[in-house]
């Protein structure tokens, strides 16, 4: 579902640009849960932005669902991002002037859904009684949810989350990575990028990232565990 080939992204122009992903290959399929870990820096935003075709990679290819996304056209592209990606951003980007209900029933318009319940959506991520709040009533942690509500209801196959868990207290965050785990389990290709190592330990795999290098790309070191074993 996505594919990374030899993908390299530096910023600004030489002698002074700064690389911030490197010769980076990756697959992720149909159905896979799988965490980029690295800290600060490390390129795990960056290659995310690449896959979602937020960004164009300086060398190397990027395939999505079968597209070459960066061969896309304008128009292409947006058909692409509304009904291929979901992306949960780490700065939220909900609506301001929307309730949660009607930023959640807005993804699903954008993606073509006409059969999603934005409801019930809402209601999974614990915030069934929030629907008629606006963001700026809300807390840092229930417009994470929000975003998190809007990505799920798109329905599109392939989900994006930049350190999904971040503004949520541990109960919430635990509830969140297994609504997660169920897309995966539905047949959706699931990345996350995340410094939080314990957060590794329930994927499918883990691609670790340094300096924009991926170092390592395997299953969890002492086997995949389940989320009601997490801690931090």
């Amino acid at each position: 579902m996505i594919e990374l080939n030899e993908v390299t992204k530096r910023f600004g122009a030489e002698p002074v640009a700064v690389t911030a992903l490197d010769s980076a290959t990756l697959r992720v399929a149909q159905g896979e849960f799988v965490v980029v870990l690295g800290p600060s820096g490390s390129g795990k935003t960056t290659l995310l932005n690449l896959v979602g075709a937020l960004d164009v990679p300086t060398s190397g290819s990027i395939r999505v669902a079968g597209k070459d996304v960066h061969s896309l056209s304008r128009k292409e592209l947006f058909a692409f991002r509304r009904s291929t990606v979901s992306f949960v951003f780490q700065s939220f980007n909900i609506f301001p002037g929307l309730t949660a209900l009607e930023n959640v029933r807005f993804g699903m318009d954008a993606a073509l859904n006409h059969d999603g319940d934005p409801q019930a959506v809402l209601d999974s991520v614990g915030l069934g009684t929030r629907v008629d709040a606006f963001p700026h009533e809300l807390s840092g942690g229930e417009q994470q949810r929000v975003a998190i509500a809007r990505a799920l209801a798109t329905g599109n196959p392939v989900l994006l989350a930049d350190e999904p868990t971040g503004e949520l207290d541990f109960g919430t965050g635990v509830q969140i990575l297994r609504l997660l785990q169920e897309q995966a389990g539905n047949g959706r290709a699931v990345l996350v990028v995340t410094h939080n190592r314990e957060i590794s330990r329930i994927a499918d795999r883990v691609v670790e990232l340094s300096s924009g290098r991926i170092v390592s790309d395997g299953p969890p070191s002492g086997g995949k565990a389940d989320v009601s074993e997490l801690s931090w």
